[in-house]
């Protein structure tokens, strides 16, 4: 939880004892909060930044980054507070981050934490929470279950983000340059469901909740069972990113497949492009991103549009013809060589160049899978 910048509580008028105990605090809800922290509450803010050894002001600055509210100076923080605080200080006194850095590790931490305990409280105790008895009050059902889960949920949080941070750090050891470490040449993709906005005014909550879910779920595996990493769902598109141009390909046109066997999902359009890519905080921002996103805009119903970049990466990987005619001339080549023709994946079709807003004219690449 965060923290006003002052050391001190109201003025001499109305002053609220920090010590004295929350008198609107619920002691169920406080027995929770305790077994969960795994310490009771010992410390105001200032308390608590006192101890830890720093400054009101940088204390202030890592739990608003963490996004927790302001609590002024109540009698709320525990010994995790302080260590936490004290553990981040300590790595910008050692020069191992910045006090910037140190700001934005707090704030990436917080962000993705926050949206995965929302979605655990949400989705997954609201269902295993239901009291089992009348006259039980949720309340009661949850401590117990939460005290079974949690030691469990945690070891499996530490050892995802193990396993993502070694597939990170492997990604970032394969780049040629420092320079690349930071501006990568990456695939992206942004997949778009075709009339959502439509679908909200016809449908139920739940079917719609239960059909973004799906969507969210079908596009997530498939982006991960490929080797592409999903950056960010938004209920009806998802954005995610490759490191080879064929396999980003590869998924956009598994996911237009996927969706169009599927009768209860709407039609999908992909647009992608390949290009430097700016990676902050595990987004990805850049003229590439953009203009992925605005192919997306003007893609038809159950296709793929890339541009321009992305086609002559396929074209020089081998994985795709210039031309049906240049495919052609390259069979009868291998054929008359007695050699194996090119085995080529992909079908790139020359659209209509157009300016897009922002980007300038720019030549969208209608992609297909070529037959086996």
């Amino acid at each position: 939880m965060s923290v006003d910048d002052t050391g001190s509580g109201a003025g001499e008028e109305g002053r609220v004892d920090p010590d004295a105990p929350d008198p609107g605090a619920d002691p169920l809800a406080l027995r929770l909060e305790q077994l969960i922290l795994g310490a009771e509450r010992r410390y105001t803010p200032f308390q608590a930044a006192r101890s830890a050894g720093v400054s009101m002001e940088l204390a202030s600055r890592f739990w608003r980054a963490m996004g927790f509210a302001d609590i002024g100076q109540a009698k709320a923080l525990t010994e995790a507070d302080v260590l936490a605080l004290r553990r981040l200080a300590g790595l910008v006194e050692a020069g191992l981050l910045s006090e910037a850095m140190a700001v934005q590790v707090a704030r990436s931490t917080g962000q993705t934490t926050a949206r995965l305990a929302e979605w655990q409280i949400d989705s997954f105790l609201e269902g295993l929470t239901e009291p089992p008895e009348p006259g039980m009050t949720r309340t009661e059902v949850t401590y117990p279950i939460i005290e079974l889960l949690l030691p469990e949920l945690e070891e499996f949080l530490v050892y995802v983000w193990r396993r993502q941070l070694a597939a990170s750090a492997g990604r970032v050891m394969q780049t040629v340059d420092d320079a690349e470490m930071v501006d990568r040449r990456l695939a992206v993709a942004f997949a778009d469901l075709v009339g959502f906005t439509r679908l909200t005014r016809r449908m139920e909550e739940e079917e719609l909740g239960e059909l973004v879910e799906a969507f969210e779920t079908t596009a997530a595996d498939l982006v991960a069972a490929r080797g592409g990493r999903l950056i960010k769902t938004l209920g009806d598109e998802v954005l995610y990113v490759a490191d080879d141009a064929a396999l980003a390909a590869d998924i956009a046109l598994r996911l237009v497949e996927t969706l169009a066997n599927d009768e209860t999902m709407p039609e999908l359009r992909v647009g992608m492009a390949f290009g430097t890519v700016t990676t902050r905080m595990g987004d990805v921002f850049g003229t590439t991103v953009n203009l992925a996103s605005r192919l997306t805009s003007i893609a038809p119903r159950d296709a793929v549009l890339v541009d321009s970049a992305f086609a002559e990466e396929l074209i020089r990987s081998g994985v795709a013809p210039a031309s049906e005619a240049e495919a052609a001339e390259a069979v009868a080549a291998a054929e008359k060589e007695g050699e194996e023709p090119p085995a080529y994946r992909f079908a790139l079709q020359p659209m209509w160049q157009r300016p897009v807003r922002g980007l300038g004219v720019v030549e969208p690449w209608l992609l297909s899978r070529r037959p086996s």
